[in-house]
């Protein structure tokens, strides 16, 4: 979405990765002006998906081009409104099939009944809205939630190694001895 946004030509965001320059953005943006379908709705399991969600995004990007009378490259705007509906869509549609998970993973006494936890970690946990949500969802469900620092979010490589690096120090994993293993955190 960032890409097709031109966010890298817009004057506020054009030193920032995607998924950051839309949650900068959406700061500011009224997530109502536009309404986006959330996807998979009708199946009722447990899986992302954001393809279709993107359709639906791109359309509507191009009709607000059309709308403004400006080209694809250019930027909208609603630039700001765009991103507040996306990273709304995207939140909710992840709350609703954590929660999925979460509520399968009860029933069938898959996770303990006091105690639970929910772990984030990845892009989608430096975002902070995206946070909040989960944060409210674990709440409202008596988990915790557990994320890494922001700082550490934004790498999927550095998220394996960090889960590593704690598995190890918890005595955790494949391994049977950790003689010899050097590791040095950043």
């Amino acid at each position: 979405v960032a890409r097709r946004l031109s966010l890298r030509k817009h004057p506020e965001c054009h030193s920032m990765a995607g998924g950051k320059a839309i949650e900068h953005l959406a700061q500011t943006g009224n997530q109502e002006l536009l309404t986006f379908r959330l996807p998979m709705q009708h199946y009722r399991n447990c899986d992302f998906s954001f393809s279709g969600l993107q359709h639906l995004v791109n359309n509507a990007i191009v009709q607000k081009e059309k709308e403004e009378g400006i080209q694809e490259g250019e930027i909208l705007s609603c630039v700001k409104d765009v991103a507040a509906a996306v990273q709304h869509a995207v939140t909710v549609h992840i709350i609703q099939r954590t929660y999925r998970a979460m509520l399968f993973c009860i029933k069938n006494s898959i996770l303990p009944s006091k105690n639970a936890t929910l772990v984030v970690s990845g892009g989608v946990a430096s975002n902070q809205y995206i946070r909040k949500g989960l944060q409210n969802l674990a709440d409202a469900n008596d988990f915790a939630l557990l994320c890494p620092p922001p700082r550490l979010c934004t790498d999927n490589g550095v998220m394996i190694a960090w889960n590593g690096i704690e598995r190890l120090h918890a005595g955790l994993g494949v391994l049977h001895s950790t003689e010899g293993i050097r590791y040095e955190p950043r």
